[in-house]
């Protein structure tokens, strides 16, 4: 009863001021209006700038939530190939929905969708699959979660599962994709595009289980929904790309099966404009190495790097030289472009170096393995040897005993004197931090109006730099990025570090943060010293120089005066 009373004044109210309000109404309505026509405009330009210059305005005059405009520059970057600041933006919109995602179902699932998609693309299985997770639950408990991009989360799901080889469940969840898209076909509600993109997928899934007959089913599934949606008159543009990648799966799985002439009629008959973006390059090349054109192919692996060379990139992993790097140098080797080949295998070299970092569990499973089988051998030999060697092995064992004896009596001596030194070096340090951090305390206590910009603006930083996220791990962090997630430009936030840190670069404070965070790590884990370097942004050979200046002693021996 009590709702209703309030109903009948509220349409009193806005009865009376309705002939008052109309036009102030009708302007705001005409404003936003114009500003999204300018935003979409910028989008379809491809014009950066422009477009995230429109959705400052838009945030600033409250056209549009914090959350919202996040999603909106995490498109523009996304569509830039800024995969990391798209991510980043991504993140940031998921997180601000997060309390209360009714605000905004659609932006807030899209913005989590899109996060652990650029997750799992650039090696972070575990993340995305965390995301996805949380998504489907949220799913099944609320009936206003969006269901096309329940169906998307599914596939990426399924996705995440190929990558971690549990083949059953991906075909169990590509079988509730298709179930789902077919519910939406029978409520009116989807389309012919919604069913091929779901039948395309699937038959990924059931080619990288090696059913290629199943595979070749589900192609033909795909290739039927493409007609219809023609007849739909949907985007022309979308269905021939799509057509140039059911036509490249249909000569890949042909070559496979044995029918290598209708494959290479198939892949004759593909106009080249159909070949689009990264993945249909990759899908050329996959038929043509398999059918052993590889000058065509090592042509086409060329253009995928080219592609992402204008990307600012992701941490390499094992997965993505094996999918990019390896067979664009095998490509090269058997056309014979040895020179190319050479070149590329330096690149190969240096990826492997950065991917180590995420082979270390591996690497500890498989020294644990080696070190019991040295063992067994070792019994093995003791058992069969005879006296003499047994006296040799102890007279040695004796020798080598003493010399270790030796040797740690004048290390243990000379480790007495550097841990003195190493601490008083470290309680300066911890001075010389607490005394920082206590000004900048004292400065953000002070009232918002006593600050000059460059004070406010500082204290924006310190509040990033502080989060949750350690942004400053980045290694390619700096001062326009900086700038870029702050929404200012590069010139005040050097100004603003300047003034207010007695002159330091914003390379020197970020190198600051990423000290102290290396310096954690050090003291709390038992990391690796060269792990800790890549985890707290810095690269191995200038990590050590680096903390060696600012803390007068080496990581190591940082870390053991920090235990004691």
């Amino acid at each position: 009863m009590k709702h209703r009373i309030y109903i009948l004044i509220l349409c009193a109210l806005l009865t009376m001021v309705a002939s008052c309000t109309h036009s102030s109404e009708t302007k705001d309505d005409e404003k936003a209006k114009a500003a999204w026509q300018r935003y979409h405009e910028a989008y379809d330009a491809k014009n950066l700038n422009r477009a995230l210059a429109v959705i400052d305005s838009m945030e600033t005059e409250k056209m549009v939530s914090t959350p919202k405009a996040d999603h909106l520059r995490g498109l523009v970057y996304d569509q830039g190939w800024q995969m990391k600041i798209a991510e980043q933006f991504y993140k940031k919109s998921y997180q601000g929905y997060a309390s209360d995602p009714s605000q905004d179902w659609g932006t807030y699932t899209d913005a989590g969708y899109r996060w652990a998609y650029l997750r799992f693309r650039r090696g972070d299985t575990e993340g995305a699959l965390n995301v996805v997770t949380e998504l489907l639950h949220q799913a099944k408990e609320n009936e206003s979660f969006p269901k096309d991009q329940e169906t998307a989360l599914l596939m990426l799901m399924a996705e995440i599962q190929l990558q971690l080889h549990h083949y059953d469940e991906a075909l169990l969840t590509g079988q509730k994709v298709y179930e789902a898209i077919e519910q939406k076909a029978e409520n009116g509600n989807g389309s012919e595009l919604d069913m091929a993109w779901g039948c395309i997928n699937i038959s990924d899934i059931h080619h990288k289980t090696g059913d290629t007959k199943g595979a070749m089913a589900w192609l033909d599934r795909c290739a039927h929904a493409l007609t219809l949606a023609k007849q739909e008159q949907r985007d022309s543009l979308m269905i021939e790309e799509w057509k140039g990648h059911v036509a490249l799966k249909q000569a890949l799985y042909l070559l496979e099966s044995g029918h290598a002439n209708e494959a290479q009629a198939t892949y004759a008959a593909i106009p080249r404009s159909r070949l689009m973006e990264p993945i249909g390059y990759r899908e050329a090349a996959d038929y043509l190495m398999a059918a052993g054109r590889y000058d065509e192919a090592a042509d086409w692996y060329e253009r995928i790097d080219s592609t992402y060379l204008a990307t600012d990139g992701a941490k390499m992993t094992f997965d993505i030289i094996a999918t990019r790097l390896s067979p664009r140098y095998m490509a090269y080797r058997k056309a014979g472009r040895n020179a190319n080949a050479l070149l590329l295998a330096d690149s190969v070299s240096a990826a492997i170096d950065s991917a180590l970092v995420w082979q270390k569990q591996n690497d500890a499973a498989e020294l644990a393995v080696i070190y019991q089988t040295y063992e067994k051998e070792l019994a093995l030999n003791d058992a069969k040897s005879e006296t003499r060697i047994h006296r040799v092995l102890l007279a040695a064992a004796i020798l080598v005993i003493l010399l270790i004896g030796y040797l740690f009596w004048r290390a243990r001596k000379y480790n007495k004197e550097l841990l003195e030194k190493n601490r008083r070096l470290l309680a300066d340090i911890e001075q010389r931090e607490q005394e920082e951090q206590q000004a900048i305390v004292q400065l953000k206590a002070e009232p918002k109006e006593k600050l000059t910009a460059n004070q406010q603006l500082f204290c924006r930083i310190c509040d990033l730099m502080d989060s949750s996220d350690h942004i400053y791990t980045d290694a390619d962090l700096d001062r326009n990025r900086l700038a870029q997630l702050l929404g200012t430009n590069e010139h005040y936030v050097t100004d603003a570090i300047s003034t207010c840190t007695d002159g330091k670069s914003v390379n020197g404070f970020l190198n600051e943060y990423r000290l102290r965070y290396a310096a954690r790590l050090l003291a709390t884990t038992t990391d690796a010293v060269a792990i800790i370097a890549e985890l707290s942004g810095f690269s191995r050979s200038s990590f050590f120089r680096i903390f060696s200046d600012a803390y007068g002693m080496s990581p190591s021996d940082y870390r053991r005066v920090a235990r004691k």
